[in-house]
C-alpha cells in the first residue's frame, strides 16, 4: 500500500463516528445487569461477547454466571445512544457517557434490578 493511499485511510479512519451511548448485558434468570459506557458501541459489545464467551471477561460474577447458566440465558441491549454533537467540535464525550450510565444504573435499579458487582 503507498503512502498516499494509507493516509486516505487514516484521514477515513478519524472521520469516522462509530455508535455510542450505554449498553446492558442482562441475565433472563436471575434479573441481574451489567451495564457498560461505550464510544464505540459495537466494538465494545463484540468484545465483551468474546470475553465472555472465552472466560475471560473482567467483571468475575457476570463471568461465572455466564459459565454456569450459559449464553442462551443472556440478553445484550443497548440502552441509549449518545449522539454527537454538530455545532461542537468536543472529541471527548467520556463525561457525557459516563453520566448516562450512572443514569441507567439508577434506573434499572428502581425497576428492580440488580447490578452485577463492579471490579475494584
Amino acid at each position: 500500500m503507498d503512502k498516499a493511499r494509507r493516509k486516505e485511510l487514516k484521514e477515513q479512519y478519524k472521520e469516522m463516528k462509530p455508535d455510542m451511548g450505554v449498553f446492558m448485558i442482562s441475565s433472563k434468570t436471575t434479573k441481574k445487569c451489567y451495564v457498560q459506557k461505550a464510544k464505540d458501541l459495537k466494538g465494545v459489545i463484540n468484545s465483551n461477547r468474546a470475553r465472555l464467551q472465552g472466560g475471560l471477561h473482567p467483571n468475575l460474577e457476570l463471568r461465572q454466571e455466564w459459565k454456569e447458566l450459559g449464553s442462551d440465558n443472556f440478553t445484550i441491549e443497548i440502552l441509549e445512544y449518545l449522539d454527537y454533537e454538530e455545532d461542537n467540535d468536543q472529541e471527548d464525550y467520556s463525561d457525557d457517557l459516563a453520566l448516562l450510565q450512572m443514569e441507567w444504573e439508577e434506573k434499572l435499579i428502581k425497576d428492580n434490578w440488580k447490578l452485577y458487582k463492579k471490579r475494584i
